[in-house]
């Protein structure tokens, strides 16, 4: 398998960080245009809601997909494919005349990014094998979680108010352009030692539950959570999670490898991703709309009070990969955990009426960021580590599917909560979540735990132990 020389590596960091760049900047970007969506195309709450959760579920039902997919044709050939459709899709996404059109384009879109995050994270895999220098270069990619953060608030807010919300979408064409470019110059072909099979039936189950599940939540506040239509879709989603886990069971070579959830490490990083990612776009949604809605700022002064924030999640996350690389996913997670739940219970008094205290929001803004800042780099470096690299691009699809399906939950729940006029109870979700992060990250990063990782990986591994990367003690 092919591995790329020291030479290459900072180009090959370079494209993957560029990669995470578009799918994430193309989020705060959005979330600051959403009120300027919602005049323009005559957009209620829901299909505000029904912008982004397009995006994320069908992300989300892919990534597997796709990360098997990379292992088995290549990696390389699946990113340039997925970076096309991506920025065909933010293209198609400017040209959007409705609401309706806006999400069928949001799912192309989609579809590319699935494309992306969890092949990077395999890339990456395959070309830092040290444990040290893989944790390093995922803080890096964590950091570019941090600096799109950062920039898109503020270069979000600069575009609508002098161009208009669809230009956020035209950002995305000259960053995919570029990483095309870059990709066919210096990324290597790799591929999985041993190829996995198709499991359409498992990819059909995934795709049921995330969508009904999703719209049940995000329609129930209108239609009632007794009317036949969430009914049915609370009775499907139930159903195909139902069918799921025994059908995968009983494949030898499933779409979900669920022998890796019997490592605790693994499993406690999944659930971290939806914990983390569910309180962030919660977050984001309820803020902007509250910035913009309530307090009556401009798209720009709303993204200058989420600057805190920002910036933490910038400067955060190359500390938490190096506190990784040299001591474990412990303390970064307790901090993340600590950060998130303090901001959650601010932001109940922070935003109490239309004329906040200022200080209270900044440092409202600069905990959660905090938080955020240092979940990812454990996330990812835990659900990728000690697990065999033939296993590279299904492990990093379940944490990328994860955060995509904590992001769709927030946005849902939160969003409704928000819709129905409960916003403190918002803010308590919030909390809980980063409670949730902070129990897990001391659960799941003892010594039982790690006994748990080196057993799945000593059953997963095709070969003798050297095949697989070790955790950090």
């Amino acid at each position: 398998m092919p591995v790329a020389g020291q030479g290459r590596r900072a180009p090959v960091l370079a494209v993957c960080c560029l990669s995470v760049l578009l799918v994430s900047l193309d989020v705060t970007i959005l979330n600051v245009a959403l009120p300027s969506m919602q005049r323009d195309l005559d957009s209620s709450v829901s299909g505000l809601q029904w912008t982004l959760d397009a995006y994320t579920i069908v992300l989300a039902s892919l990534l597997t997909l796709a990360g098997a997919t990379a292992d088995r044709v290549g990696r390389r050939r699946i990113f340039r494919l997925g970076l096309v459709l991506f920025t065909v899709g933010s293209g198609l996404c400017s040209l959007a005349p409705t609401t309706g059109w806006l999400v069928v384009f949001r799912t192309v879109q989609a579809v590319g990014g699935s494309m992306l995050t969890p092949v990077a994270m395999a890339i990456l895999a395959n070309t830092f094998t040290e444990p040290r220098d893989r944790a390093r270069a995922i803080g890096v990619w964590g950091g570019v979680v941090g600096l799109s953060m950062a920039a898109g608030p503020v270069l979000g807010g600069v575009l609508v108010e002098s161009a208009g919300w669809r230009s956020v979408f035209w950002l995305n064409v000259p960053i995919g352009l570029t990483t095309m470019a870059l990709t066919a110059l210096y990324v290597p072909e790799s591929r999985a030692e041993r190829v996995r099979r198709a499991d359409p039936v498992g990819q059909l189950l995934v795709t049921v539950l995330l969508g009904t599940l999703t719209y049940a939540i995000i329609e129930a506040p209108g239609e009632g959570w007794t009317s036949p239509p969430i009914v049915a879709c609370l009775a499907a989603a139930a159903g195909a999670l139902a069918a799921f886990v025994p059908y995968e069971n009983r494949r030898a070579e499933p779409l979900i490898e669920p022998r890796l959830f019997r490592s605790a490490p693994f499993s406690g990083a999944t659930a971290t991703a939806v914990f983390a990612f569910a309180a962030l776009g919660g977050f984001l949604f309820a803020n902007t709309l509250y910035l913009q809605r309530v307090v009556g700022l401009s798209a720009l002064g709303a993204g200058l009070h989420l600057l805190p924030m920002a910036v933490l999640s910038l400067v955060c996350p190359p500390l938490s990969g190096r506190i990784v690389g040299s001591r474990g996913p412990r303390i970064p997670l307790l901090l993340a955990g600590t950060g998130i739940t303090t901001s959650g219970v601010l932001a109940t008094a922070a935003t109490r009426s239309a004329h906040p205290s200022d200080t209270l929001l900044y440092v409202t803004y600069a905990l959660f960021g905090l938080g955020f800042g240092f979940v990812n780099a454990p996330i990812t470096y835990t659900a990728v580590s000690g697990m065999p690299r033939a296993q590279a691009g299904v492990a990093a699809a379940v944490a990328a599917t994860s955060r995509q399906v904590g992001s769709s939950l927030g946005i849902a729940v939160i969003g409704a909560t928000v819709a129905s006029g409960a916003r403190p109870a918002a803010w308590w979700i919030i909390a809980g979540c980063g409670g949730g992060i902070a129990i897990l990250g001391i659960v799941t990063s003892g010594p039982w735990a790690a006994t748990t990782a080196e057993r799945v990986a000593s059953r997963l591994a095709p070969g003798p132990p050297s095949a697989t990367a070790d955790a950090p003690g």
